[in-house]
């Protein structure tokens, strides 16, 4: 019955994440692949979850209010006048946000540039919709953002740029000069942008999550994605919501509408207790991930790998393996799986540009800290029964062949 299947179906293949999970699972590893925490939502959203499901919010819903307490916040951090009677959707999490933009925005051939490294979902939601992504490489090994490439790989086709910070994978925070070069791109080209900013609250330091649709001339030409999963560590809430100018909007709720109507209901009105929280809750979720990100960085670097600098942004870091290690972050993950019962992300799956000389392609592992630090140090505990007596992991020695 295969033949009855669409081309994309057809031409759809697992990714190394799913590929790699059913061995993680068989051999009972610890988690720090997947991006969700294992820790507890707070608690004063449950109960606000809690009071919703005993108050009967069973059925279709479409709470308005969300979209007051958005555009707010909006306002409050970016400074954008957004009306949230036209301008904001509340979909089912970001990554329904994100395909019904696309379905909104393209037609056939319509090519859309995503920079690589990149969360594969995107690829996958333009090429549903018809789109052809282009991909923009970052520049290893601090991510920067080429002008002259971003420049080139724009042409009369290209309908969209798709920018997401803080990154997934590699915990990059576009600064406000690489944000400029992609306004400018998409003034010059009469392009729109597509952010994804499900990342904002996460980020370190004094480093600042500016967005895109806050510089001038872009908030008419800019899609903005986010979510309620990150910020309150409820991944399985789905809850989300698009804000764009209103004829863009207008047509992505419609579609939202067609695809699942609405985001679950007792969830949306404990959305309104999440984006009423204080100042200082975000604050703690900056300390609080801080100091797991300092504690992972930390770990890595003292067993060999090349962190090069300290994630910016989101609960990721995406680690260079030692020069010395003579295979493929495929070969190093189902190592650490068969021999230390933790499982990464090899960083392949996160790139599509296809160039043979591109070797650091193969050479990143994504470790997320999103988990407690029990896990955390669970983990470590396990790794380091794989080190030498310097204190470097033995997979790393090149004399290591993977044998799997």
């Amino acid at each position: 019955m295969e033949e009855k299947l669409s081309s994309y179906a057809k031409s759809s293949k697992p990714s190394p994440i799913q590929q790699l999970s059913h061995l993680a699972q068989r051999c009972n590893a610890i988690n720090l692949a997947e991006g969700f925490p294992d820790f507890s939502a707070p608690s004063f959203l449950k109960n606000a979850a809690v009071s919703a499901i005993n108050s009967d919010f069973n059925q279709y819903r479409h709470v308005q209010e969300i979209c007051d307490y958005v555009a707010m916040n909006m306002k409050d951090m970016h400074g954008l006048e957004v009306d949230p009677l036209t301008d904001i959707v509340i979909c089912c999490g970001q990554t329904e946000a994100f395909s019904a933009a696309m379905f909104a925005l393209l037609d056939r051939g319509d090519e859309v540039i995503v920079f690589d490294p990149s969360y594969e979902t995107y690829e996958a939601c333009i090429r549903m919709a018809g789109g052809v992504p282009i991909f923009v490489p970052l520049d290893p090994p601090l991510w920067t953002l080429n002008q002259e490439k971003l420049m080139k790989a724009c042409t009369v086709k290209t309908k969209a740029i798709i920018m997401n910070s803080p990154h997934n994978p590699t915990g990059k925070v576009f600064g406000l000069d690489e944000l400029e070069m992609i306004a400018e791109a998409c003034l010059r080209n009469d392009c729109l942008a597509v952010t994804d900013e499900v990342y904002e609250h996460i980020t370190y330091e004094n480093t600042r999550h500016i967005s895109l649709a806050s510089l001038p001339g872009m908030q008419e030409r800019t899609i903005i994605t986010s979510s309620l999963s990150k910020t309150y560590s409820v991944t399985g809430w789905r809850v989300g919501w698009a804000i764009a100018p209103a004829c863009i909007a207008d047509a992505i709720r419609n579609i939202h509408i067609r695809l699942t109507d609405s985001a679950p209901a007792p969830f949306q009105e404990a959305a309104l207790t999440a984006l009423q929280s204080p100042p200082e809750y975000f604050e703690s979720l900056k300390q609080d991930y801080e100091s797991r990100r300092n504690l992972v960085v930390e770990f890595l670097d003292g067993i060999g790998f090349q962190t090069h600098f300290k994630p910016q942004g989101s609960f990721f870091i995406f680690a260079e393996l030692h020069k010395d290690y003579a295979y493929s972050d495929v070969d190093f993950v189902e190592e650490l799986i068969t021999q230390a019962g933790v499982v990464a992300v090899p960083g392949c799956g996160f790139f599509h540009t296809k160039f043979p000389a591109e070797a650091y392609q193969r050479r990143y592992v994504r470790f997320a800290f999103c988990k407690t630090t029990a896990t955390l140090t669970a983990a470590f505990q396990r790794i380091g029964q794989l080190l030498d007596s310097s204190g470097h992991l033995k997979l790393f020695h090149s004399g290591n062949v993977p044998d799997l």
